[in-house]
């Protein structure tokens, strides 16, 4: 056995299509993240500390996927310098809308990364579908069937892809 071929054994080889799963959540949080800096802005007071853990909790998993990106010798995506908002957000009342959206977004990324990811990767993504899919029905003041799974959901409108549009 030659040494390339020694080499390539020791290291597993990594799925094109989880790296692709991993970054298209790194995006998704990166939009979260920006989202939020607009929902802290808008909400009222009662509010507020509920948007911040939302905030400090979509930062955390940037930076972990991030991390991980890297370790699976990707270089992650960056964030847009700003996006597009799915709708108007002039008040507390749209703000609170808006995070709801954020979080069903996020869900709907996690679950492309629990589809297209094994083992660890699976679980983390599984996890974060689970945290944003609670986060949006605290938000929304109710639930829905299968978070996350538009097609699965029964409703007329499926979310889009990524939680809100990079502008240029």
């Amino acid at each position: 056995m030659s040494g390339a071929n020694a080499k390539k054994t020791q290291q597993p080889e990594k799925d094109p299509g989880e790296v692709t799963a991993l970054q298209a959540a790194l995006a998704a949080e990166h939009a979260a993240v920006y989202g939020y800096g607009v929902v802290g802005g808008l909400i009222g007071e009662a509010r507020r500390s509920e948007a911040r853990a939302a905030y400090d909790a979509h930062r955390a998993r940037r930076d972990e996927l991030a991390r991980t990106v890297r370790a699976l010798g990707s270089k992650p995506v960056v964030a847009a310098a700003g996006y597009a908002l799915p709708f108007p957000v002039p008040d507390s009342d749209a703000a609170v809308r808006l995070a709801a959206e954020l979080e069903e977004r996020v869900a709907g990324v996690y679950s492309d990364l629990v589809r297209a990811a094994e083992g660890q990767w699976r679980r983390t993504g599984a996890d974060a579908l689970r945290e944003a899919a609670v986060r949006a029905v605290r938000w929304r003041g109710g639930s829905v069937p299968f978070p996350g799974l538009a097609e699965r959901a029964g409703s007329a409108s499926a979310p889009a892809p990524a939680p809100v549009t990079p502008t240029a």
